[in-house]
């Protein structure tokens, strides 16, 4: 996996017993991007992102990297090229060295530049001695993308990584990311429920609703001139998870 270009999903679908998560996934997202995913609580969007890097795999159709099979490489090989990043920042305990340092020991690197890293972040190197605990909200985000970067991930998953942040934090890491995407060339896959984040931020947007794509592109169009009734409904909130207001 030295390049990645491209990932395509092709009629991917999701159960979880009998319960339909997604259906019927079609599209491809180009490298080099950030993409915004949308759509209401429990419409299947974090199932989406795990899909890619493996946390869990389709139950129907397929995820191609670059025409091969997401399943034909190596998982390990996968994980350390597509990094996620959750909500909530799950640190381990010890300090802010002990958890950038995990990141370059999963890649089978033994030294790790932390003021590296720690900058890529806007933090500075005083920091590598901290003790988690006593980190930020935000801060402790911003530990958590260090540690993803220190694998050196091709793209990086972010499922709603400031809806728990202040507004200054948000700014902060809004600012971060699109930074990161243009000095790494990272590809940015983030999900969020904020409709004007999701403009800010995105070079594309995705619209999911009931398991289903409804809708995806460019996000200046996506916005100003939806496809479809149902995304339109949804930017205008009137559209929930119970169905139309």
């Amino acid at each position: 996996m030295c390049e990645m270009k491209k990932i395509k999903f092709i009629d991917v679908g999701f159960k979880d017993h009998d319960d339909v998560i997604l259906k019927d996934i079609s599209m491809e997202i180009s490298l080099g991007y950030i993409y915004t995913i949308i759509g209401p609580s429990g419409a299947g969007k974090s199932t989406f992102i795990k899909l890619i890097n493996r946390l869990i795999d389709p139950t129907e159709g397929k995820i191609l990297i670059d025409d091969k099979n997401i399943k034909d490489y190596d998982i390990i090989k996968l994980r350390r090229r597509i990094g996620m990043v959750f909500q909530q920042p799950y640190l381990f305990e010890g300090t802010v060295e002990d958890n950038i340092k995990y990141g370059s020991m999963i890649r089978g690197q033994k030294d790790t530049d932390l003021d590296y890293y720690l900058s890529m972040v806007g933090l500075d190197k005083s920091y590598s001695s901290r003790k988690v605990d006593d980190l930020s909200g935000g801060e402790a985000q911003r530990i958590s993308i260090a540690r993803s970067l220190a694998n050196e991930p091709t793209v990086l998953l972010l499922d709603e990584p400031t809806s728990a942040l202040d507004p200054a934090s948000t700014q902060v890491i809004e600012d971060l990311v699109m930074e990161l995407k243009n000095k790494l060339n990272l590809t940015i896959i983030w999900i969020t429920h904020n409709m004007e984040q999701a403009k800010r931020v995105g070079d594309f947007t995705i619209f999911i609703n009931n398991g289903r794509l409804i809708e995806y592109g460019n996000t200046k169009a996506f916005f100003s001139n939806p496809k479809n009734d149902l995304t339109r409904l949804f930017i205008n909130g009137k559209l929930t998870k119970e169905g139309i207001e």
